[in-house]
């Protein structure tokens, strides 16, 4: 693996979820594998788990971490070829993604949708800009379109928590007061369609996901309807896809928010969210709270999808 950006990259599932797991059994096993060898993560956006996590995972591999936060402390990037830079940003990325990469061995990209142009995000300019310019190996800590080692993590604990060999999984849109990129929901759905598992996403009319991500889930605009069975509920907001709304609110409805009610629905089913979550809009306090609510070891499988991947692009080197 040189780059990652999708979890379609991971190859055979059943093969990556054993090398997820050996990850988490033996944390420390592959320390001289990163020795000597530089992370560098660079943030568009804002973080916790993500910059935590990855951090982690390369400090269990032996790397050196270096941490960039764009908009705090470096010069402002102009993003656009042909643009007089006139204004407040000093450096083109054209200039700074190859200074970047002469200075590591690896790159960790966060850069999210803008929602100023929905060409310009599902094309994932910036992203594909460091694949281009970097000379080293990239992988997303989250793009526009994909947040690939949140779905890995995601899926190495539905493996861990499932109860059947074929769980029904339901991802449920909920509402937020913000425009939210369709980045998780895309990447798990992308995810869940790598696996014989039973996959629902539900969601009001007008918060239809892109076809591909979509792929061969059932998408239901029921939500007591999606939720009846469930193994697993993965609740989520996001923007509205389609035009003329690309990038809007559309809707705030909490009859979609998670409560104790929806759940009953379920087959006792595992509540899981990526995190932040924004509580009572999203979930209500006593699902989050609940034994049911798996959403702590869910965070803590980030450094287990993390470093499982850096291994890999590791052992590419």
């Amino acid at each position: 693996m040189r780059h990652f950006t999708s979890v379609t990259q991971l190859g055979n599932l059943a093969e990556a979820f054993a090398k997820a797991f050996e990850v988490k059994r033996n944390p420390y096993a592959d320390q001289a594998l990163g020795r000597n060898k530089t992370l560098l993560m660079i943030f568009f956006n804002n973080s916790l788990r993500t910059r935590l996590s990855t951090q982690k995972a390369a400090m269990n591999l032996g790397m050196n971490v270096i941490v960039l936060d764009v908009n705090q402390g470096a010069w402002k990037l102009e993003t656009e070829r042909g643009v007089i830079m006139d204004g407040d940003k000093s450096e083109h990325l054209l200039e700074a993604i190859p200074v970047m990469g002469s200075y590591c061995d690896i790159i960790g990209v966060r850069s999210f949708a803008r929602f100023e142009s929905k060409e310009a995000d599902y094309n994932e300019e910036i992203l594909n800009q460091f694949i281009k310019f970097s000379g080293r190996p990239v992988f997303s800590m989250e793009a526009a379109t994909r947040h690939p080692l949140q779905t890995f993590a995601d899926m190495i604990t539905i493996e861990e928590y499932k109860k059947c060999q074929k769980p029904k999984v339901v991802m449920t849109w909920a509402p937020h007061p913000r425009a939210l990129p369709q980045a998780v929901p895309n990447s798990f759905a992308e995810g869940l369609n790598l696996t014989d598992y039973e996959f629902v996403i539900t969601h009001p009319h007008g918060y239809e996901l892109a076809p591909e991500f979509v792929g061969n889930a059932r998408v239901e605009y029921d939500q007591d309807k999606a939720l009846e069975g469930a193994d697993f509920v993965y609740a989520k907001n996001w923007a509205a896809y389609n035009d003329p709304n690309y990038g809007k609110v559309i809707s705030t409805d909490r009859s979609w928010t998670v409560t104790t009610a929806k759940m009953a629905l379920t087959n006792n089913a595992f509540f899981m969210h990526c995190l932040p979550v924004r509580r009572n809009m999203i979930v209500s306090d006593d699902v989050i709270e609940s034994p049911q609510s798996i959403v702590i070891p869910e965070a803590a499988n980030r450094v287990v999808s993390a470093q499982t991947v850096l291994k890999e692009i590791l052992l590419s080197l």
